[in-house]
């Protein structure tokens, strides 16, 4: 399976900026879905509201899935990659 890897900066509550990437199946290039994978998972990091438009998050590369990576994609429909400051 090919992947697409998108680039997410979003600064948190505390002002501090979180970097993580957005693992989804290639084919999903709708950009409202890719931002609503990254408000779930803010939301999961208690950073709801936090703005995320193609500001924050941006394609970056095109990748064959790691192993790691499948199940919760094929669960979920993507994955995140924590990069830095997502705790």
């Amino acid at each position: 399976m090919q992947v697409a890897v998108w680039d997410t900066y979003v600064t948190k509550k505390d002002g501090s900026v979180m970097h993580f990437d957005i693992i989804a199946p290639k084919d999903i290039t709708a950009t409202d879905v890719i931002y609503s994978y990254g408000k779930d998972y803010l939301k999961e990091k208690d950073q709801e509201g936090q703005e995320l438009s193609s500001k924050e998050c941006s394609f970056c590369h095109i990748e064959t899935v790691l192993p790691q990576w499948e199940a919760e994609i094929n669960e979920k429909g993507y994955t995140i990659i924590e990069m830095e400051n997502c705790n």
